[in-house]
């Protein structure tokens, strides 16, 4: 009598989240980017209740405390500030802290209104094609040729300064980077069968559009919309130092830096050098964690 072999353990098939995850991490320089980040948006979130100071708030200022270099003491309390202070005596610790606020708000809510605007307008150009597609195509490729810089100055020096303007200069400026990444990815899923499949049992437009065809147009854009925050940062730190961005009530990384311009020849080189470095380090991060998507997410470097 033969013996029976034992049927094979069942072969586990991981999930696709699950496998991004798992090649995500095998690259550490990947995770090291990621930690950052989220260490970033963690000290952002909750700066009001970290930070020593309310840089912003004129009763806890001292004229006396302006341009102190870091380790110093406050002449009129035990307060050490680390990173020096100001010339309006504001601690240059808690400033980033509350700049990073203001930079990565300004910079998710472009993110998130530049991605509707252009998905909506991809999908759209790709599902219907012909006249629709030419006409917001071409509209896309002039944008693009003019740099992203100069649209956000003209736009600015039309609209004016404030938090609200800045989003809104950064939101025309970079829908059309969505817009063409999803339509590159909706023209081929929309020649595959299961869109005819869907046609065949007389789904609405709208449904094949956002339901079945869409879904397959998210991971390139998950790697531009990684890529663009990192952008987005960036350019309104550049509008800023500049002068047209956020006010001066609600400064930004960019506008510290501006704040300590002036002063980098006289000695007093931490007001702008340390918002310099938690600028560099945010950006830095995210294109870590964008260029590790952008390789686990492409279907030609999948094991």
């Amino acid at each position: 009598m033969t013996d029976i072999a034992p049927p094979a353990p069942p072969v586990r098939i991981d999930s696709p989240t699950r496998r991004i995850a798992k090649e995500f991490l095998e690259d550490p320089v990947a995770v090291v980017g990621l930690a950052l980040f989220i260490l970033v948006a963690l000290i952002a979130i909750a700066a009001p209740w970290i930070a020593p100071q309310n840089p912003y708030d004129l009763a806890q200022l001292n004229i006396m405390d302006s341009a102190l270099p870091p380790g110093e003491t406050s002449f009129g309390t035990d307060m050490t500030y680390w990173l020096g202070t100001d010339q309006q005596g504001r601690d240059m610790l808690s400033a980033i802290m509350y700049g990073l606020r203001i930079s990565l708000m300004v910079a998710l809510v472009s993110l998130a209104l530049a991605i509707t605007i252009g998905t909506i307008v991809g999908v759209s150009a790709a599902y219907f094609g012909g006249r629709l597609d030419s006409f917001i195509m071409r509209i896309v490729d002039l944008q693009l040729s003019f740099p992203a810089i100069l649209i956000a100055l003209i736009l600015l020096a039309l609209l004016g300064r404030g938090v609200d303007k800045v989003i809104l200069a950064l939101v025309i400026v970079q829908w059309a980077y969505y817009a063409r990444t999803v339509r590159s990815s909706a023209i081929v899923e929309r020649r595959k069968d299961y869109i005819d499949a869907a046609r065949c049992l007389a789904l609405s437009d709208r449904r094949i559009m956002f339901r079945h065809l869409l879904p397959n147009c998210v991971p390139p854009l998950i790697v531009v919309a990684t890529v663009q925050i990192a952008q987005a940062i960036a350019l309104e730190a550049t509008l800023s130092f500049l002068g047209v961005g956020v006010p001066i009530t609600e400064p930004s990384l960019g506008l510290l830096i501006a704040n300590g311009y002036d002063y980098l020849l006289s000695g007093s080189y931490w007001i702008s050098l340390f918002p310099g470095i938690a600028l560099v380090v945010t950006i830095i991060a995210i294109n870590l964690v964008g260029d590790r998507l952008r390789d686990v997410l492409n279907p030609r470097l999948q094991k």
